[in-house]
């Protein structure tokens, strides 16, 4: 459910995604914004450069290959976009899920099928009081973390129990 100070995956408005660059010190420019509208659009599809740059091209938006790497590089430096690594040689990325109202991240997981690829986002942050605890014990300041599940999705656990192996 979302509320006025939330900015969740659905509510991706214009405005918002303007401000959220204008908040880093960033020009809007149609490039970066054009970059954020497409991972606001396609949240969830963890896209590699190259898939965002092909996005691009449909939509006509005439922006070359090394721009996207270079907007979609500080874009993640910047935490409006998370780059994830799933160990499949390709670096993804996703638009960040930001509380606006007090400025943090909402960390989400992901849920990873070892045998159709299919990727499940999680979307509950477990380790939080963890974080809490390790930094103060150690004084470690954590800015991010990774966690992956891999095991079968629904479709292909069932598929299993049904005896198909072959999927």
């Amino acid at each position: 459910m979302n509320d006025n100070n939330s900015l969740n995956f659905e509510t991706f408005e214009e405005e918002q995604l303007k401000s959220r660059l204008k908040d880093k010190g960033l020009k809007v420019t149609k490039q970066r914004l054009s970059i954020l509208r497409i991972l606001a659009d396609e949240r969830g599809a963890h896209l590699t450069a190259d898939e965002i740059y092909r996005k691009t091209c449909e939509r006509n938006l005439g922006i070359g290959l090394a721009t996207v790497y270079r907007a979609i590089q500080l874009l993640a430096q910047l935490g409006l976009v998370d780059r994830i690594n799933l160990n499949d040689g390709c670096a993804r990325f996703e638009i960040s899920n930001m509380d606006e109202a007090v400025g943090t991240r909402h960390r989400h997981h992901h849920l990873i099928c070892i045998k159709c690829g299919r990727i499940i986002p999680f979307e509950k942050d477990l380790l939080e009081e963890l974080e809490v605890s390790v930094s103060e014990t150690t004084g470690f300041k954590i800015v991010n973390h990774e966690v992956r599940f891999y095991g079968y999705c629904a479709d292909c656990a069932k598929k299993m129990d049904e005896g198909n192996t072959s999927l």
